[in-house]
């Protein structure tokens, strides 16, 4: 819970935080049994950011899984991709905030 926040994580975080989309989101928040890199409470969106430790994708989709079954939206970008095409990702975002329906896997999990 206390960790730091990788360099990708910051970029993201410098973007979300003080309701600058509208709404609010709280960086490293319990949700259930697991901590969301970032969570938007009142619109239930799960902004995660993935970096080499997240080679385990069968656990990242059984966590996913769970976010889900609880009216969840989960969003997953790699950290490379938010480093270099962060308007790209803000896109994506605001994109899910809008209309979740509308954005598809930005990691390409499930093609």
């Amino acid at each position: 819970m206390g960790r730091d926040p990788t360099r990708a994580e910051s970029i993201l975080w410098s973007y979300l935080r003080g309701k600058q989309f509208g709404v609010r989101f709280r960086r490293q928040e319990p949700v259930g049994p697991f901590i969301a890199d970032f969570a938007c409470i009142g619109r239930k969106l799960i902004v995660e950011v993935d970096g080499d430790s997240h080679i385990d994708l069968a656990r990242d989709e059984r966590r996913d899984a769970w976010f889900l079954d609880r009216g969840w939206f989960v969003l997953r970008f790699w950290d490379g991709d938010v480093i270099s095409d962060i308007n790209d990702i803000l896109e994506i975002i605001q994109m899910a905030l809008d209309d979740p329906s509308s954005v598809e896997d930005p990691m390409n999990r499930n093609p």
